[in-house]
């Protein structure tokens, strides 16, 4: 059906080792969490979320996002990871005050479903994620959470699923209004300044941030680690945007930034904001290339140490390099993704060149002869040899009437699920606590 009512499984899709197009953001093994006294950091109508649960789900997200798995950076996402426990643990006790069951095939096919879209075979997920000290009930717990939100919605559409002739017309009638109009893909990292005396520090911590953006840093792995913000769960990513919907600063910096840069420090209501302009397009109007291709990635034994590489690692380079000089075909590339029992599917799905990062990996997709091998693309956790199979322009927004019946049919969903969320927070009894004593009561 729509996004909405399917199992989002897109965010939990990232348990592969790292990015199947970019290179991995360095990577290292999660350190056991110190010996500490397990606390109780919320009481959500009687149930607790403890230290131990946000320790688990942080490490989870590490995971998932290929961040740096260190102690200093599970603390910065620790708020916004207790917030989202807070409005699961909601969500959980409303499904089963309605009586909804999520059965165990459920959840083993949605676990299989992720291991699928990542190329892993069964049980291979549940083994990742305990070489990587993450709890495998950890992922149960979201991905149980998330079948029965979705269950409850389906409940209480009921006729709102059915979308009229009308409601398509008047829709489509209001996409043509808007065609031609520009819009923008933006992400973010917000740097929040409560105190007008640390502007100058925080600005300071802004530029630092950005010195390692434009070095290549990932935007959304930067933007997880650092973004003080709810978007700082989604790697930063606002999605697609019109200027009326950003903060002017915000607005008037984007509108002139080429796709791909990264703004300087901009001032917004209670802090500052790091804009990532992805892409731009006009309403309607969205035409951009995309590859088909296909691709051999051949693993380290360990992180690559670049002053120091391994006998295997070498070895390994010279390996891509060979495979890279015998391959003339995407067929014999998917052959030898076999034959080298590569790690990540042959064939990573169709790629939008425009939304590929960073630049000069973006300009390679864009120049290599299509059927030709590139370079060996070397990564912190091995090397990937890749082949354009095809380019084709494509339009993106061409309104079709079942676009606009599932648009219609997200949109209804999008806004029950947050009346019905916004609902249950107004209705709960909610303490944030720390250090055992109750600090704080949430609305």
């Amino acid at each position: 059906m729509t996004r909405s009512i399917r199992l989002a499984v897109s965010a939990l899709a990232l348990l592969a080792a790292a990015p199947a197009l970019a290179a991995a953001a360095p990577t290292a093994r999660l350190a056991p969490a110190a010996a500490r006294p397990v606390r109780i950091l919320a009481v959500v109508n009687g149930t607790v979320i403890t230290s131990e649960d946000v320790d688990n789900r942080a490490r989870l997200f590490a995971v998932s996002s290929s961040l740096p798995q260190q102690p200093e950076v599970l603390e910065r996402l620790r708020p916004q990871i207790l917030r989202q426990l807070v409005d699961e643990r909601l969500r959980m006790q409303e499904v089963e005050r309605q009586h909804i069951v999520v059965e165990g095939k459920q959840i083993a096919a949605a676990i299989q479903e992720i291991e699928a879209r990542n190329g892993m075979q069964p049980g291979a997920l549940r083994a990742k994620l305990s070489g990587d000290g993450v709890s495998f009930t950890t992922l149960i717990d979201q991905v149980r959470t998330e079948i029965g939100w979705t269950m409850l919605l389906r409940q209480q559409m009921g006729d709102r699923l059915r979308v009229s002739d009308a409601d398509v017309a008047e829709r489509t009638r209001a996409l043509t209004a808007e065609v031609g109009q520009p819009e923008y893909h933006v992400s973010e990292i917000f740097i929040p300044v409560e105190n007008p005396a640390r502007d100058a520090e925080a600005r300071r911590f802004a530029d630092v941030v950005i010195k390692q953006l434009r070095a290549g840093a990932p935007f959304p792995v930067v933007a997880a680690q650092f973004s003080q913000s709810q978007s700082a769960l989604q790697g930063g990513d606002l999605g697609w945007v019109q200027p009326s919907q950003l903060d002017p600063n915000v607005a008037n910096v984007v509108q002139q930034m080429p796709p791909g840069a990264v703004s300087e420090p901009l001032s917004v209501p209670g802090g500052l904001a790091i804009a990532h302009l992805i892409a731009k397009r006009q309403i309607g109007r969205d035409i951009a290339t995309m590859l088909s291709m296909r691709q051999v990635f051949l693993p380290f034994a360990v992180p690559l140490n670049p002053s120091a590489p391994t006998p295997q690692q070498v070895e390994t380079l010279k390996r891509a390099e060979a495979l890279g000089g015998r391959v003339h075909s995407c067929a014999e590339m998917e052959q030898a993704a076999r034959d080298n029992k590569s790690p990540r599917p042959a064939d990573p799905g169709d790629v939008r060149l425009d939304a590929v990062n960073p630049a000069p990996f973006r300009a390679m997709l864009a120049s290599i002869p299509i059927g030709r091998a590139s370079r060996p693309v070397v990564s912190t956790d091995g090397i990937a040899v890749m082949m354009v199979c095809s380019r084709e322009e494509k339009n993106f927004n061409e309104i079709t009437r079942k676009q606009v019946q599932e648009q219609i049919l997200e949109n209804r969903v999008e806004l029950l699920s947050r009346q019905l969320q916004q609902d249950l927070r107004r209705q709960a009894r909610i303490e944030l606590r720390g250090e055992g004593k109750a600090t704080a009561s949430l609305p």
